[in-house]
């Protein structure tokens, strides 16, 4: 099963490779959604206990990226 993760990663990461690379329409369409969906199976696929950190890590950069609440008033 670990050879999975590898897979879906390197599926992944080589997609979105091509994503930055390519400005063509359908190339870049295509290695976007690729990598999504391999991400998306990763994450899917992954244990349980990895889970919960790439979501606290995400939870993180949400709150290190977004600013609190800003008063208007």
């Amino acid at each position: 099963m670990p050879s999975v993760y590898l897979m879906l990663l390197t599926f992944a990461l080589g997609s979105i490779w091509i994503y930055t690379q390519t400005s063509n329409d359908i190339p870049f369409v295509l290695a976007g959604v690729i990598g999504l969906i391999c991400l998306v199976w990763g994450f899917a696929f992954a244990h349980w206990s990895l889970q919960i950190l790439i979501v606290l890590g995400l939870w993180r950069l949400y709150k290190v990226y977004m600013p609190e609440e800003v008063n208007l008033g």
